[in-house]
C-alpha cells in the first residue's frame, strides 16, 4: 500500500496574479507568454506620481518608427485596474480562502524618476507610492494573508534606461539597491517574505537575446534595430545578480535583525530529460540545465558560473571579482522556483541561450511525453516536477 504524504502543517496555499497571453511580432513565436507583474494588474500608469517602465515604452507603438512590438495593440494602461480595485482584490483572496499571495511592486511607483535632467546620484523617493504599498500590505495582513513581495518582476524604470542603458550597465546595481533599501525599511516590519527578482533568464534572453519581451534588444534586424544576442544577455544576467546579492546583503545586515524574515530569488526552468540514452543527448539535458537554471543558481549557491556555460562563452561571459563573490555566493535563503513543462532534450543547435540544444515533447517512439496544454510550448507531465524537485535538493542543497 503506497503511503499518503501530506504537506507540513505550516505550508502555505496561496495565490500569485495570473498568467496573460499577448500577441508579438516576433517571428519565432506567435505567442509570448508574460507572467504577471505589478504592470500587467494595476493599470493607472501615471498615478501616485508613477513614471513610465521599460514595459510601458515596449507595449506602445515605436514614435518614430512606428512599429509596433504588440501584434494586437494591447498594453498594461488598464489591464484589471487593480490599483483602483485594490480593496476588491482582497477580499476575493479571502473569499478564496487564500492564506498567502505574491505579488510585485512598481519600481517606478516608489522611486520618483520625475526629473529627466538627472544625470547622476540616486531619484528621491515617492511617498505617495510607498504609502500606497503600505495600506496595501496592511490589509493583506488584516485579512489574515500572508505578503510574499517581489521588488522587481521585468519592470525596469524606463529613465534608468534611457540615461545609462539600464541593466546593460555596472550602474543600475546601486539605483537598484537604492530601490530596494527604500522598499525594505518601509515594509520589513509586516513583510517576512521577499523576493529581489522573479526569473531573471526571461529578463536577459528574452529581453536582451530573441527581443520578444521589453526593452526588445536582439541581434535580430527584423525584430530590434540595435542590441547583441551574443553578449548582452550575459551582461544584463551578471549585473542583475550583482543587484541582487548587494540587496541580500542590505537586507540580512540593517533589517533581518531588527524584523526578521527571509529574502531569496525567484528562478524558472523546464524540466529536462535526455531525449534517449546517447550520451551526447544526457550531456545536452545538462547544459540546458545550466544554460536555464545554473546561469543564475550556481553563482547565487555555488559562487561560481556553470562549467558549459564558460566554455561555451569564453570571454563573452563577464567575470565576478573576488569580493563580489563573497557577496554573491550564498545570497539566498532557499531555492525559489517556477516550473511550467518539462522537455526531452537532443544535442544541437546554435542557441547559445539554451545550451545549444534542441528540444521536444515528442519521445522516440513518436508518442508525447505529456499531454498538451492550451499553448505549444507546454505539456503536462507530473513525474517531470518530481525529477526537477530532485535535481535541485541534489545540486544545490536548498530548501525548495
Amino acid at each position: 500500500m503506497t503511503e499518503t504524504q501530506k504537506l507540513p502543517s505550516d505550508f502555505l496555499y496561496g495565490y500569485a496574479t495570473g498568467d496573460y497571453y499577448i500577441s508579438s511580432c516576433s517571428k519565432q513565436s506567435p505567442d509570448v507568454r508574460v507572467q504577471i507583474a505589478a504592470y500587467q494588474i494595476e493599470g493607472s500608469p501615471t498615478e501616485l506620481g508613477r513614471t513610465p517602465s521599460i514595459w510601458d515604452t515596449f507595449t506602445h507603438p515605436d514614435p518614430k518608427s512606428g512599429r509596433k512590438p504588440i501584434k494586437d495593440g494591447s498594453s498594461g494602461d488598464h489591464a484589471t485596474e487593480s490599483f483602483k480595485k485594490w480593496k476588491e482584490d482582497i477580499a476575493l483572496l479571502k473569499e478564496l480562502g487564500a492564506k498567502a499571495y505574491r505579488f510585485s511592486l512598481s519600481w517606478t511607483r516608489i522611486i520618483d524618476f520625475s526629473d529627466t535632467t538627472r544625470t547622476e546620484g540616486r531619484d528621491p523617493v515617492n511617498e505617495a507610492g510607498v504609502k500606497y504599498y503600505r495600506q496595501f500590505i496592511e490589509e493583506l495582513v488584516k485579512a489574515g494573508i500572508t505578503p510574499f513581495v517581489t521588488l522587481y518582476h521585468w519592470d525596469l524604470p524606463q529613465a534608468l534606461h534611457d540615461r545609462y542603458g539600464g541593466w546593460l550597465n555596472r550602474k543600475i546595481v546601486d539605483d537598484y539597491v537604492h530601490y530596494a533599501e527604500v522598499c525594505l525599511n518601509a515594509y520589513g516590519d509586516i513583510v517576512k517574505h521577499w523576493l529581489t527578482f522573479n526569473e531573471p533568464w526571461c529578463t536577459s534572453g528574452l529581453g536582451y537575446g530573441t527581443g520578444r519581451h521589453a526593452p526588445g534588444r536582439s541581434s535580430d534586424r527584423e525584430i530590434s534595430p540595435e542590441g547583441d544576442t551574443s553578449t548582452e544577455p550575459y551582461i544584463v544576467g551578471h549585473h542583475i545578480i550583482l543587484s541582487h546579492a548587494y540587496a541580500v546583503k542590505y537586507f540580512r545586515e540593517q533589517v533581518q535583525p531588527h524584523h526578521g524574515g527571509s529574502i531569496g530569488i525567484t528562478l524558472d526552468s523546464s524540466t529536462y530529460l535526455p531525449y534517449d540514452d546517447q550520451p551526447t543527448n544526457v550531456q545536452a539535458a545538462q547544459r540546458a540545465y545550466d544554460a536555464r537554471l545554473g546561469w543564475f543558481a550556481d553563482p547565487i549557491y555555488k559562487g561560481h558560473y556553470p562549467a558549459s556555460l564558460k566554455r561555451m562563452l569564453r570571454q563573452r561571459l563577464p567575470e565576478f571579482t573576488t569580493d563580489e563573490i563573497l557577496v554573491v555566493k550564498g545570497s539566498s535563503d532557499f531555492f525559489g522556483l517556477n516550473n511550467y513543462t518539462t522537455n526531452l532534450v537532443q544535442d544541437g543547435g546554435s542557441d547559445e541561450l539554451s545550451g545549444k540544444t534542441k528540444s521536444t515533447f515528442i519521445k522516440p517512439d513518436g508518442t508525447p511525453l505529456g499531454t498538451q496544454a492550451h499553448v505549444p510550448w507546454l505539456q503536462t507531465y507530473p513525474p517531470g516536477f518530481r525529477i526537477l524537485l530532485n535535481y535541485i535538493w541534489k545540486t544545490y542543497n536548498k530548501p525548495i
